[in-house]
């Protein structure tokens, strides 16, 4: 069994020859040396550059469809590795990043960096209850939902400091 912070080099082959532990760690970013989760909400924001040009209800459905898929991706990762929720699993902050994106669609790209600060942010901290679901939902839903949550406080947020500042003429 291996613990949460250290791969072999048999867990690291095996994630890299599937597709569930292809997607799972993030195309590879999970596979950094430190800050996993920082890496895959960096990498995370490539496809969202593609991902922004198309319409709010697009950009839902990718997420949804992408939360059912890093489900079962990361339930399988995670059981080829003997740990639920393994630093080296990082799609559940691609979706995460995505939903904390939302604000940003059509926004400047500062916002898109206060959404990538404010998605770490949260998923770092771990507040309640952000932190009750990654201490007990398990499995590849526990490892999706925490970063689901994270992504949706930091959209609100995002959304509140964007009406704010719109409200003031800061930004248009």
């Amino acid at each position: 069994m291996s613990d949460r912070k250290t791969l072999t080099s048999e867990q690291r082959h095996a994630l890299l020859s599937t597709p569930a532990g292809w997607l799972a760690c993030g195309f590879g970013s999970g596979l950094a040396p430190v800050a996993q989760g920082t890496f895959g909400s960096l990498a995370a924001i490539l496809p969202w550059l593609l991902l922004r040009h198309l319409s709010l209800p697009i950009n839902v459905l990718v997420i949804v469809i992408g939360f059912v898929i890093g489900v079962i991706a990361c339930d399988i990762a995670g059981r080829s590795l003997g740990v639920d929720d393994h630093r080296s699993l990082v799609w559940d902050e691609f979706v995460g990043q995505w939903i904390a994106l939302l604000p940003a669609l059509l926004a400047p790209w500062w916002i898109v960096v206060a959404a990538f600060v404010l998605f770490r942010f949260f998923d770092v901290l771990k507040p309640w209850p952000i932190r009750w679901l990654d201490r007990h939902v398990k499995d590849g839903l526990g490892v999706m939902l925490d970063d689901v949550l994270a992504g949706a406080i930091a959209a609100i947020v995002l959304w509140l400091l964007m009406s704010a500042l719109q409200r003031h003429a800061i930004i248009v």
